[in-house]
């Protein structure tokens, strides 16, 4: 009976050792294979005889079985890539993916745009997160990736922002439209837009009226205001500035506002001039355009305007926010990946396709941003290798190869064994 149970015993062996053979086999042809996590075969005894019952102790074991495949889940390398759309975790999470399967997640982040401008994976599955809106907040609800327009309308010019200083020294002047150029104390130009997008270039002159006291006055050349005449200045927008005796500026007054600018733009077009917030307002006078006893000059000077303009590059940062920057020099950000986290990794169920679905094991998945409760930051243009460490995988192919034969053994001398036991009859 004895000999009979080492049969047993060493076919289990064989078994198991076979099977831990699969599972270092997988693990090697998956060495390059990318976000791919690699797996340990751990074995357990088979439920022994004991000869003294209950008592326990003196026990036969009855062989070995497969008892678990670990998934190692952790870190691969980052490669660096050339693609935009490559990302790798760092860190904990999973990217979350919407393909045939339901809801599944992946750590290959070797993700592109279709024609229908999504972002997919290498199957076309589509890459899930959260989008912005048109004032650029993100929405916490989560979809498909997808570009959306390439292209963005033109955008009037509402605002222009001023940031100077005007020399408390010069001269009172009394202006001139006619003869601008003469009759201010200190001029500045600035390209603004109208409702089609068309770039127009206005001139700001400013002239001294009394002490503190200053008129602001906005020129537009001819050839672009319906009616005007080439080379000749016509006034668009007027008002007055007032300091208090410590040169910053006290307040902001409003006159004319009329832009008409010609080839199909709207008429009567408002811009509103600030030259930063004045004490009347609230301000303090340190973020606002001053009268110092110093040469007039302007620090900075912006307006709200934009071309049309179509896409020209897009990019991801360590947040994992996908940003469209366009051809006027616009950037827009799009959308947001998401990372789904759980409590346990290493219960998520392998699908194929370096795709992972979520079990009872893992529990359910949370999804958030990038570096957000504990979850990974997303590298951009970057890859996660497979885990798959070949120099230890090869270690574990000997010893399961040496296991294998030992249990071979095993079978060839209880052969031997039960081969001297039918001599006997003879």
């Amino acid at each position: 009976m004895g000999i009979l149970r080492s049969f047993t015993i060493g076919v289990s062996g064989l078994n198991a050792s076979g099977q831990g053979m699969g599972v270092i086999g997988d693990n090697i042809s998956n060495a390059g294979t990318n976000g791919f996590k690699s797996s340990r075969a751990e074995f357990q005894d088979v439920l022994a005889v004991s000869l003294k019952g209950i008592e326990g102790g003196d026990q036969f074991g009855a062989g070995t079985k497969l008892g678990h495949i670990k998934p190692l889940m952790t870190q691969g390398d980052i490669s660096r890539t050339e693609s935009v759309t490559d990302l790798a975790l760092s860190g904990d999470g999973m990217f979350t993916i919407d393909s045939p399967a339901g809801r599944t997640f992946t750590r290959d982040g070797s993700f592109h745009f279709d024609k229908d401008g999504q972002l997919t994976t290498m199957d076309g599955y589509k890459v899930m997160g959260f989008g912005y809106d048109e004032k650029g907040s993100v929405i916490n609800k989560l979809d498909p990736i997808k570009l959306g327009r390439t292209t963005i309308p033109a955008k009037a010019t509402k605002e222009m922002n001023l940031m100077m200083n005007l020399d408390s020294r010069v001269n009172k002047m009394e202006f001139n439209i006619e003869k601008p150029e003469a009759t201010s104390n200190f001029s500045n130009s600035l390209t603004v837009y109208d409702n089609v997008g068309t770039a127009r270039n206005v001139t700001v002159y400013y002239n001294k009226t009394d002490n503190n006291q200053w008129e602001y006055h906005v020129g537009a050349d001819g050839k672009d205001v319906e009616g005007g005449k080439a080379d000749t200045m016509y006034e668009m927008a007027n008002g007055k500035l007032k300091f208090n005796d410590k040169g910053q500026l006290e307040e902001k007054t409003e006159g004319k506002n009329s832009f008409n600018f010609n080839k199909g733009a709207a008429k009567d077009q408002k811009i509103s001039l600030a030259w930063g917030q004045t004490i009347k307002d609230g301000g303090t006078g340190l973020d606002a355009s001053t009268q110092y006893g110093s040469d007039s000059a302007i620090s900075r000077g912006t307006q709200d305007g934009t071309t049309a303009a179509t896409l020209t590059s897009l990019s991801f940062n360590d947040k994992g926010i996908l940003t469209a920057v366009y051809n006027n020099g616009e950037s827009k950000d799009i959308a947001q990946i998401s990372i789904a986290k759980f409590e346990n990794n290493e219960g998520l169920f392998k699908i194929g396709k370096n795709l992972f679905k979520e079990s009872k094991s893992s529990g359910q998945a949370t999804f958030g941003k990038p570096g957000e409760a504990g979850r990974g930051e997303v590298l951009s243009k970057s890859i996660e290798l497979s885990n798959v460490d070949i120099a230890n995988e090869f270690v574990n192919l000997m010893t399961a190869q040496r296991n294998f034969q030992a249990n071979a053994k095993t079978l060839t001398t209880a052969d031997q064994m039960l081969q001297e036991v039918l001599q006997i009859k003879r």
